[in-house]
């Protein structure tokens, strides 16, 4: 019988550094009388065991199937081993497990990381040969049958790219010679007959762009209207008129959506006068360029056309002479129509001066305007110092009647007493008690002290809700606070109980 039992209080058993790819424990302090069969019985619970080499001294090495299985042999060590019920040094000992340095387990674990290695490098491979771009076809040698070919391809609009490209690889290759000048040019000159159709292509792209932008301009101008009907609404169920029938949540929620739809109408309408701003810039840079360009391609093509064609046909001159003397009568009517532009300058600066006049008049009349307002601001400062002379006047004699007061405090205590513990500190308190006793009056049922507060303000706009409910929180036996609602809907109102204060009272 094998008997296995931990000490206890004992530190945890030290162990070296894990070599790669362990899958060998050295196993020491066993009983001198344990056998092979006895070490597969304690340590096959771990694993499939493949090899176990034991020694003559007390300790033996054990190769497992997988890594894994020697973490779960080291915590076995530090057990103490006892064979059968017998107490004999010989059949006792204490288990110390660590790792092995195996020279197979080395091996496998160098054959595995090659292998891997090889995966990754057949991997990369495969990725790059997937994302290099194809090679171009290759492209014919000239000869005559070829070159009649090509041309055809470069009358066609869909094979034209194709043909292009061949006749860009011939003319690099130095096919171009005097036997075939002729057939170059005739390809070349075929893929000049291209250039209209593109700029046509471009043009009616430019168009499609248009609409769409102006399509685009008009669904967003759409959309802002509808957001401004929305913040409309939500601005007319904020004024009083339909605000006090909202309850507190409702009243939070209609805030926010009407900050958020603000938000939202904002950002689309600058975004609206950004294409606006764009269009306008673009127009103005359009009109400075265009005469510009337009004489500038007129000339260049008319020189460039001249130089070319030079060398092949003598009779060409004559009519480039004809074009420098369109060029010069159009210089020329050019010049008569600045000279008739001169009357249009005037009547442009009579129009300035007279705008200028007006910014005059405009100025005085705010510098006039600045005066008056400083002068109503002297007079408002000179009210407030004679206000605050009054308020030093009544703390003077405040102060005064304080000194009276302590001195015949003996006598007149139980009046002072009265006066101080009466809730009611001045008359204007006085007629607020009056008038939100009748108010509540009306209302049996109570009202929230933002309806008090919106029927008080048509009355004096100066009166603060916190003064209100403080005024009502010291009058107990006149006004009471209960809650009523459930939920959301739950809501503080003050109710009139004067009848019955005057009982109690």
């Amino acid at each position: 019988m094998l008997v296995l039992r931990i000490l206890k209080n004992l530190p945890p058993p030290a162990t070296r550094e894990r070599p790669p790819g362990c899958k060998t424990v050295f196993v020491g302090g066993l009983p001198e009388n344990g056998t092979e069969q006895i070490i597969v019985e304690v340590f096959e619970q771990c694993g499939e065991i493949i090899a176990i080499r034991k020694s003559k001294k007390n300790f033996c090495h054990i190769r497992f199937a997988e890594e894994y299985m020697v973490d779960k042999a080291l915590y076995l060590s530090g057990y103490r081993i006892r064979l059968g019920s017998s107490t004999d040094k010989k059949d006792t000992g204490r288990l110390h497990v660590d790792f092995a340095q195996a020279r197979d387990d080395l091996y496998e674990w160098e054959c595995k990381q090659r292998m891997l290695a090889r995966e990754e490098r057949h991997r990369r491979r495969m990725e790059e040969e997937r994302l290099r771009p194809p090679s171009p076809p290759p492209v014919v040698h000239y000869s005559d049958h070829e070159c009649s070919i090509v041309a055809e391809k470069l009358k066609d609009d869909s094979k034209f790219s194709e043909a292009v490209q061949t006749l860009l690889t011939w003319i690099e290759r130095g096919e171009v010679n005097r036997r075939s000048a002729n057939n170059f040019y005739s390809m070349i000159q075929s893929a000049n007959s291209h250039v209209r159709r593109l700029v046509n292509e471009k043009a009616a792209h430019e168009k499609d762009m248009e609409e769409a932008k102006e399509k685009f301009k008009q669904a967003l101008s759409g959309i802002l209207i509808q957001f401004e009907q929305i913040v409309a609404v939500y601005h007319s169920a904020s004024k009083q008129k339909a605000w006090d029938h909202f309850t507190k949540a409702q009243r939070k929620n209609i805030s926010v959506w009407c900050k958020q739809a603000e938000e939202i109408r904002n950002i689309h309408n600058d975004e609206l006068m950004g294409i606006r701003r764009e269009e306008e810039m673009e127009m103005s840079d359009d009109e400075i360029e265009e005469t510009t360009e337009t004489k500038e391609t007129e000339e260049s093509a008319l020189v460039s056309q001249a130089e070319a064609l030079k060398e092949e046909n003598d009779s060409l001159r004559w009519q480039l002479d004809a074009y420098r003397n369109e060029v010069e009568l159009l210089k020329q009517e050019q010049g008569k129509a600045h000279r008739e532009d001169d009357p249009n300058k005037e009547q442009q600066l009579k129009l300035l001066q007279q705008a200028l006049q007006g910014m005059q008049q405009h100025l005085l009349k705010v510098q006039e305007e600045y005066k008056r307002k400083e002068a109503e601001l002297e007079k408002i400062k000179d009210d407030k110092l004679q206000v605050e002379k009054m308020l030093e006047n009544l703390k003077e004699k405040e102060s005064c009647a304080s000194r009276l007061c302590a001195s015949s405090q003996d006598s007149d205590y139980p009046l002072e007493k009265t006066l101080n513990s009466c809730p009611i500190k001045s008359e204007r308190e006085a007629l607020l008690v009056g008038i939100i006793s009748t108010f509540l009056h009306v209302h049996p049922f109570g009202a929230s002290i933002e309806y008090i507060c919106s029927y008080l303000h048509r009355l004096d706009n100066k009166i603060c809700t916190s003064d209100v409910e403080c005024l009502m929180s010291r009058l107990q036996h006149t006004f009471k606070q209960e809650m009523t609602g459930v939920g959301a809907s739950l809501e503080k109102r003050w109710k009139f109980c004067g009848f019955e204060g005057l009982k109690l009272t």
